[in-house]
């Protein structure tokens, strides 16, 4: 049996316990309670982390007990600590409409798939273009020719399906 700390952001708030079962690692996270709404915990390896689910409330405490395979821990590499997150991080606000932001599309095409659709947000994120355009089940998917490359989220109340693209303005995942 190991353990390690359980940190979230920059202090301990608990303990991640972790102990061998053949081809399998049982991982235990035990904090205090961290707060409103739903918390993840997460082994964080040198080399990856590995989601371990959502910590289950009792009184002002709060654990999770998992077992993975060697498969699923092998690409952590050397654990250092578990963490809790939040389970839905907040969304950043820095959206802005694309008609009022000084992002010209280079793309022909994107330009020409965008240029009715009402609504359309932009922000650049880790070096790369985020594009939000309303979505609605309703409705056509926009952009379909790009539908494996959209996930669907709330901004500010409403349903958007996000693509990124790189420099080149070329869709990544």
């Amino acid at each position: 049996m190991d353990k390690f700390p359980l940190m979230q952001g920059c202090f301990s708030v608990g303990e991640l316990i972790t102990e061998q079962e053949a081809l399998y690692t049982w991982f235990e996270a035990r904090c205090r309670l961290p707060g409103e709404g739903l918390w993840c915990a997460w082994a964080v390896g040198d080399r990856g982390e590995l989601r371990l689910g959502v910590l289950e409330p009792c009184g002002d405490r709060a654990t999770i007990r998992r077992r993975f395979s060697a498969r699923l821990t092998a690409p952590l590499g050397k654990l250092r600590q578990g963490e809790i997150r939040p389970a839905h991080p907040p969304e950043p606000e820095d959206w802005t409409p694309l008609e009022r932001s000084a992002v010209r599309l280079r793309s022909p095409w994107l330009r020409e798939q965008l240029h009715l659709v009402p609504g359309v947000l932009v922000r650049e994120e880790q070096g790369r273009r985020e594009l939000a355009v309303p979505y609605d089940v309703g409705r056509p998917f926009p952009l379909t020719a790009l539908f494996c490359f959209a996930h669907i989220r709330r901004i500010h109340g409403r349903s958007y399906a996000i693509f990124a693209f790189n420099g080149e303005e070329r869709p990544v995942f």
